[in-house]
């Protein structure tokens, strides 16, 4: 059976690593998602830009990306890119457009690869074939740097040279030509304080010069070449301070009363003849306060008479979280920081690359919350930069995710201690592209669950005892507006103004979102009264902005928390689930459990806040709490391998529980043999299912004819056989509407990160039918599955269509992706 679908949305952080991005000539950033290659297109036609495919391969997280640059003029479509990552190995990748595939995969290292770099060399007569000589280098925490070669025409790699470092590190390698010939030059900056110059020698990579100058380890190596033809290494360590290297022939006919640089000189052998070059210190560039991570030289564009240009333009990146182009003054021959650009405040650490769009128009830099920092200009000279909208994402595991109850948009929840939410820009005659428009929560735990309360009302729990209630503030609902071009009633948009905050902030050392109200924005601590001593810190002040366009990551970070307006205690360990009544007026929580005692999940009012009910029924954790549609039934699965079933209580004026046990699994009526991490209920409240460890899926209903009066089932028994999806299943869910023939249709996520869809058949129990989707799977253990309610469809395409449905899935790859099945196929 086969179906169609679309990737709609990927939302994936930055690999929080040096030398993890790398912005191409063709105008593709790839960068490091966990163990995947994102390519992000900053802008691609009619939209904002948007990671257009993730490469996978690796089995370890993916420490450095580097394309392979053939030069703006070439007229060769296929591409290459070479990554190396923690599962030790490098890996060639070619292809064109967003279509790459692995071409070879270079192993040797014993340990993980933490810098990369390749070079093109060209022919004698200096062009480029099809497929030309080619060198990788890669640097390994097991002391070594490993040079890999690839003859012209050939499609293998051999391992050319390997460079010991004995007991230190090499952190950086960078690859350059020596002007005017077809030798490499490697350059290696390491803990060791030096830059050290390779050059090759027949068939050896011979040191040549040892750099001095830096005072601690260099983080980042870069070449040009200046339009005279010498060769520029840019260099940046620890020590604040980047070095500027000329690699130029040696001049023998200079007046010897000539003042002269003091170089450090080096000679090259060519076939019959005999090349002498000399190092010298350019320049040293200082203006960041802390360590320098990263450097990249404006990219070299061809001219209009056929000649080569390089910008005197370079980037650089600091864990002082800025940013600074500096240019050389064309008058007085002096470097100067001619622009800075940065994150101002926060709690967040600096920034870890840095990348100059081909065009130079654009700068990118990311950092300590795995997010992209982007600036562009317009201007003639750049003198204006301004911050430009890109993509986001969690940089650590995605652990639950939840719609809006009219699918507007969505929230997720990570062990990155936030909570994110994403929504649709919506903008006249372009296309329609999902950004993350506010960060709710930045906590001090790792989040776990949230649930739904209301359109605007959410729960969250993490790895605290406390479950935490939020509301959103006026000014998020004027944004989420004009940005998504939703409709908000009028009555709602009028309480909320006069009842609602205008936005939050948190207090210095503090944990809660405090309310921040009209008027009360933007108060100096001098002008505040003093009542206790935290007062005297500076809190992270709101400022209410209004956004027509997503906002940028520091706006993120200070102005789109969301007042936290309840907190729950009850639970005596780490909330582990939760889910919310459909309308909103009970909240059941679970937390961790090694006991039966602990394991009990708790009932709370939302209108008093209070507890209102303990229900007991297993012996370990519950992992995953759902009501049904109708909010009749609340059911839960638990580690303990078995489910309970609770029905809603007929007269609720009564003291009695408000909810009463009706089913259960024990270990005689138990199918399932391991952990059950998920279930879900079909959208007609009919039937619920079960998704294991034991690599089964189960759905289960009222079967009133097949139970003895003694099983603790009651009224309702297995409805399907059991589905083996071949590895451990950790998330299901059912879609909300049913395939034309009425059968019901199943998300299944894998621990291996795969997604499944199946349909069955209520009717006849063993038939179960996989759909033969192309979805995109995740690189590691899905967490959650959920379809989006049906009120909102088709944002993916151009018009909207009734047709189809879409999908979400979050993941530990620190990824989630919506995705869009077209029901007709099905």
């Amino acid at each position: 059976m086969a179906a169609s679908s679309a990737t709609c949305f990927v939302c994936t952080g930055c690999n929080r690593l040096p030398n993890c991005v790398h912005w191409g000539l063709n105008n593709t950033i790839a960068h490091g998602a966990y163990e995947s290659i994102a390519l992000y297109q900053f802008q691609r036609e009619k939209a904002s830009g948007a990671v257009l495919s993730l490469l996978k391969g690796h089995k370890g997280k993916v420490h450095c990306v580097k394309w392979l640059n053939r030069g703006h003029s070439s007229t060769n479509r296929k591409q290459e890119l070479i990554s190396g990552a923690a599962d030790n190995n490098v890996i060639v990748w070619r292809g064109s457009d967003n279509e790459f595939l692995i071409q070879n995969c270079l192993q040797g290292h014993t340990g993980p690869v933490t810098a990369i770099d390749g070079i093109y060399v060209p022919s004698k007569g200096g062009t480029l074939p099809e497929l030309p000589r080619t060198l990788v280098a890669s640097a390994s925490v097991d002391s070594s740097v490993r040079i890999w070669e690839r003859r012209e025409g050939s499609d293998e790699f051999t391992l050319k040279q390997t460079n010991a470092f004995g007991n230190g590190f090499a952190l950086d390698v960078a690859f350059g030509l020596l002007h005017g010939t077809d030798v490499p030059v490697l350059a290696i900056g390491g803990d060791d304080t030096k830059v050290h110059i390779y050059i090759l020698q027949g068939d050896e990579f011979i040191r040549v010069q040892s750099l001095k100058g830096h005072e601690d380890w260099i983080r980042g190596l870069e070449f040009a070449v200046d339009n005279s033809g010498d060769l520029l290494l840019a260099s940046c360590a620890q020590d604040c301070f980047i070095r500027l290297w000329r690699i130029t022939k040696d001049s023998n006919d200079v007046d010897s009363n000539d003042i002269k640089l003091k170089g450090n000189r080096f000679a090259v052998k060519q076939e019959d003849s005999e090349e002498h070059y000399v190092v010298t210190l350019e320049s040293l560039l200082a203006g960041h306060e802390q360590w320098i991570y990263a450097i990249h030289w404006q990219n070299a564009y061809d001219t209009e008479n056929g000649g080569h240009h390089q910008p005197m333009s370079l980037l650089s990146a600091s864990m002082d979280k800025t940013m600074i182009i500096w240019e050389l003054d064309a008058e007085t021959g002096i470097w100067v920081d001619k622009v800075r650009v940065g994150e101002v405040g926060g709690n967040t650490l600096g920034l870890y690359g840095c990348q100059f769009s081909p065009d130079g128009s654009t700068i990118l830099a990311h950092g300590f919350q795995g997010a992209f920092h982007v600036w562009s200009t317009n201007t003639k000279g750049n003198s204006r930069w301004e911050p430009a909208v890109t993509v986001s994402g969690h940089f650590q595991s995605v652990q639950d995710i939840a719609w809006d109850p009219e699918g507007s948009f969505f929230l997720s929840v990570s062990t990155d201690q936030t909570t994110r939410l994403y929504a649709p820009w919506r903008r006249d005659g372009q296309a329609t592209t999902w950004h993350e428009i506010a960060r709710p929560q930045v906590h001090g735990y790792d989040m776990q669950c949230l649930a739904m309360i209301g359109r605007f009302k959410f729960v969250s729990g993490a790895d605290e005892k406390v479950l935490r209630v939020f509301e959103s503030p006026v000014n998020f609902l004027e944004n989420f507006q004009r940005i998504s071009n939703e409709v908000i009633r009028s009555d709602t948009l009028k309480e909320a103004r006069d009842q609602l905050p205008e936005g939050a902030s948190v207090p210095a050392l503090g944990l809660s979102n405090k309310a921040v109200f009209q008027g009360d924005s933007g108060l100096a601590p001098s002008d505040r009264e003093i009542i206790h001593p935290s007062d005297q810190y500076t809190d992270i002040y709101f400022e209410p902005v209004k956004l027509t366009v997503p906002p940028t990551e520091e706006h993120l970070l200070q102005n789109t928390l969301w007042p936290e307006t309840q907190k729950l205690y009850g639970h005596g360990f780490e909330i582990f689930s939760v889910a919310a009544h459909p309308r909103g007026t009970l909240i059941a929580s679970s937390c961790k459990a090694s006991k039966a005692e602990h394991a009990t999940i708790i009932l709370w009012d939302t209108a008093s806040w209070l507890q209102v009910g303990e229900l007991s029924s297993h012996a370990l954790t519950v992992t995953q709490l759902a009501f049904s549609h109708s909010g009749k039934h609340l059911l839960a699965v638990s580690r303990d391998r078995t489910w309970s079933l609770f029905e809603e209580g007929v007269d609720r004026t009564d003291s009695g529980p408000l909810y009463m046990k009706v089913a259960n699994t024990d270990k005689k009526s138990a199918i399932h043999g391991r952990i059950i991490w998920g279930c879900s209920w079909s959208h007609d409240d009919v039937y619920f299912a079960t998704a294991s460890r034991d690599k089964k899926v189960i759905t289960w209903g009222r079967t009133p004819a097949n139970q003895s009066d003694t099983s603790p089932l009651g009224d309702y028994g297995a409805c399907s056989t059991p589905l083996d999806v071949g590895a451990p299943a950790t998330a299901v869910d059912f879609a909300p509407v049913r395939c034309n023939d009425g059968r019901y249709i199943l998300a299944i996520g894998l621990e291996s990160g795969d997604i499944l869809v199946y349909t069955w058949n209520p009717d006849a129990p063993q038939d179960w039918t996989k759909c033969t989707l192309k979805l995109l799977g995740h690189t590691a253990t899905v967490r959650r599955l959920k379809w989006r309610p049906l009120g909102k469809r088709g944002d993916c395409e151009e018009e909207k269509s009734d047709s189809s449905i879409d999908l979400l899935s979050c993941s530990t790859d620190c990824s989630v992706f919506l995705q869009t099945i077209t029901l007709s196929d099905i």
